[in-house]
């Protein structure tokens, strides 16, 4: 039987190059959801998404993520920050929204990538998120320039995964 999130766990690729196709907004508006709907501690729900489409404003987000020049090519992005007083809490939660957004869009054909790790103060002043937020990452989103295929290069089962006790083999 066929697992589509299993697939997508399975493929998923950091992709940095887009073409020139608009994502459907049908299909912005799930990758978004899919980052709404995910679990929190207590049901915190401690982020806040900003997508952004226009082509100046994502130049200009490109600009203000070191590790996310490529920006200013994608399709859109997401900018998300969350409540900065859930601390580690926040940031675990917040990552997952991330993750399940990316699954969610590399089930629809969207590549996309995490750029920046927190503390992205240009980018909550240009896009403006209170103070009592912080930007954890900003995700462009898009469909890939070339065809995305390869071997994920992953440690070997038995180095990562045991089972009932830390180092016993797992079968």
């Amino acid at each position: 039987m066929a697992n589509g999130v299993f697939e997508a766990a399975r493929t998923i690729l950091a992709v940095r190059e887009f073409d020139e196709r608009p994502v459907a907004n049908d299909v912005l508006r799930r990758i978004l959801e899919a980052g709404r709907y995910t679990a929190s501690g207590r049901n915190g729900q401690p982020w806040h998404f900003v997508l952004v489409r226009d082509r100046e404003r994502l130049r200009k987000l490109g600009s203000l993520v070191r590790t996310g020049g490529y920006t200013a090519n994608a399709a859109a992005a997401v900018i998300v920050g969350y409540e900065k007083a859930t601390g580690q809490y926040g940031i675990s939660d917040t990552s997952r929204a991330i993750q399940t957004m990316l699954l969610t869009a590399w089930g629809e054909g969207v590549a996309s990538n995490w750029t920046g790790f927190g503390g992205i103060e240009g980018v909550r002043e240009e896009f403006g998120f209170p103070e009592t937020y912080d930007v954890l990452a900003v995700l462009p989103f898009g469909y890939p320039r070339r065809k995305v295929a390869g071997k994920k290069k992953r440690k070997p089962v038995n180095e990562v995964m045991s089972a009932e006790r830390f180092g016993e083999p797992f079968s």
